[in-house]
């Protein structure tokens, strides 16, 4: 049986561009990507997300299911779960 701390994602580190990496509380990260979804025209979103009214619905669905968002040319935000402890 797979050991269950495996599977907690108390930080995550972020990656965006021309910044250097933060480590980020869930909470933090779920406030992060909602900003960034509300600066982002809706149409511009992947259909998966266009589907959710509002941001906050939008950013915890993308905290669920991926580790990235497409936030223009030659721009990345970029998400991973982190253990800092061992």
């Amino acid at each position: 049986m797979p050991d269950p701390l495996m599977y907690q994602q108390d930080h995550f580190v972020v990656l965006e561009t021309n910044q250097p990496e933060q480590f980020l509380t869930p909470s933090e990260l779920l406030e992060k990507l909602k900003k960034t979804l509300q600066q982002l025209i809706i149409q511009d979103l992947p259909p998966d997300l266009q589907k959710f009214d509002t941001a906050e619905a939008q950013a915890q669905y993308l905290l669920d299911t991926s580790c990235e968002l497409d936030i223009g040319i030659g721009q990345y935000l970029q998400w991973y779960a982190v253990r800092l402890e061992k």
